[in-house]
């Protein structure tokens, strides 16, 4: 690696903590459920890492949601109808956040390796402030804890794939270049965030919400199934510009020596 790393940003649900990224996933279900459509786990996944109202701004202008929803109300939707979806969404969340916040495996001595090359650890997030109270001290209680956390409610919720919750991290951590700062996520969302920094950008592969499969879940497939399925996430994540794809958290330590 060209730059000497000096910052480590880790996103939250599927990259640190929640395996699978479970949580945002049943909460859109529950929200789109019902208001009578019936968007696919794919689609309500394709935008994941996003602010939450963005989210669902653009599952519902997809093409098929957008056609259900006026054969349901004879209108399109307008951001009346996603106001109050979001509203929905998050009282629905913030119900089931404190069961998601359970550290993924090898995060914990990551962070502990980084940190002992003097390397900080930020953060951001899809969630809202409120949100992340939740999850923040679960993971804390769990022995995670980063050195900041920015969600978009702290740059105007220009959340991803705006760069903004980057930079609000560097200035806090008082990072000298953007180059020297590695984003690590597990979404699309999350490789263009830190492509629009100008950062370099890692996607992580196991218990990502690329893959989305419980832990139980993908240690029952075979090598084969689980390398069509890594192979699968690691293209998305190419594609979106990631420098560099790792099975786990771990794989960001090699990379970085």
């Amino acid at each position: 690696m060209k730059h000497k790393i000096e910052a480590v940003i880790l996103d939250w649900a599927g990259t640190a903590v929640d395996y699978g990224c479970f949580a945002p996933v049943q909460a859109f279900v529950e929200i789109f459920k019902g208001c009578g459509l019936n968007p696919t786990i794919e689609e309500i996944r394709k935008p994941m890492g996003m602010l939450k109202r963005d989210h669902i701004r653009t599952v519902l202008s997809m093409e098929t949601i957008r056609l259900q929803f006026k054969e349901l109300y004879g209108r399109d939707f307008t951001e009346n109808d996603v106001d109050r979806m979001n509203r929905d969404f998050e009282k629905s969340l913030l119900a089931i956040l404190h069961n998601y916040t359970t550290p993924k495996p090898h995060v914990l001595e990551t962070v502990e390796a980084l940190r002992k090359k003097k390397i900080k650890i930020g953060s951001t997030t899809g969630y809202t402030d409120e949100m992340m109270s939740i999850v923040t001290q679960g993971a804390k209680s769990r022995g995670y804890q980063p050195d900041i956390w920015f969600s978009p409610n702290s740059v105007g919720n220009m959340g991803r794939p705006y760069p903004y919750m980057i930079f609000k991290n560097m200035e806090t951590l008082k990072i000298t270049c953007v180059q020297n700062v590695m984003k690590i996520g597990d979404t699309v969302s999350d490789i263009l965030e830190g492509k629009n920094a100008g950062a370099v950008t890692v996607g992580v592969l196991e218990g990502s919400s690329e893959i989305g499969l419980l832990e139980s879940e993908y240690e029952q497939l075979t090598d084969e199934e689980k390398n069509a399925l890594k192979n699968r996430a690691a293209a998305r994540y190419r594609e979106a510009g990631a420098d560099y794809v790792v099975d786990n958290l771990s794989g960001v330590l090699e990379l970085i020596q």
